[in-house]
């Protein structure tokens, strides 16, 4: 009994393990991954270069851009910010994520503080690699105001395969 037992246990956590992770986009039939729908949007993001084609510098290709991101509502404080990647037909998959510190840092942010009308700017969110593929970036911020509303901003980036992509 207690080997039966030892072995249905393993059996259950092999199949636990070999499941899909959650990928946070549960409703395929909606564009927006879960943590962002329904909440309304207060917050402007954006990219340049878009599309973003790759350069072959030595043995790597770079996708150089950068992200902007601009509250629009009030004055907000980060939550979270990050990305999602879409590079196959399974859809989004969670890739990045900043808290307020990590975002002050990358995003010249003091204290993930957006202060209303003005622009913060990631000047080096390059993709990297040592082949050149194509897909998308899906780039959020989800801030609050003062009275603890939460608010999103989202931006897509078309990052292309060949470096001479028109």
């Amino acid at each position: 009994m207690r080997t039966f037992l030892l072995l249905t246990l393993c059996l259950t956590g092999l199949i636990a393990r070999s499941q899909p992770q959650p990928s946070g986009w549960s409703n395929k039939s909606r564009l927006l991954p879960d943590k962002l729908r329904l909440l309304p949007v207060g917050l402007t993001l954006w990219h340049t270069n878009n599309p973003c084609v790759p350069v072959l510098e030595g043995d790597t290709y770079y996708w150089k851009h950068a992200t902007m991101v601009r509250a629009e509502v009030s004055d907000l404080e980060l939550v979270e910010a990050g990305s999602f990647i879409w590079y196959d037909s399974t859809g989004w998959h969670p890739n990045m994520q900043y808290n307020p510190d990590e975002f002050a840092a990358t995003f010249g942010c003091p204290k993930g503080k957006l202060q209303s009308g003005q622009t913060y700017t990631y000047p080096k969110n390059w993709r990297y690699g040592k082949q050149a593929y194509g897909g998308d970036a899906l780039w959020y911020v989800i801030a609050k105001d003062r009275s603890g509303k939460l608010y999103k901003g989202y931006g897509l980036i078309e990052t292309e395969g060949k470096p001479n992509a028109n």
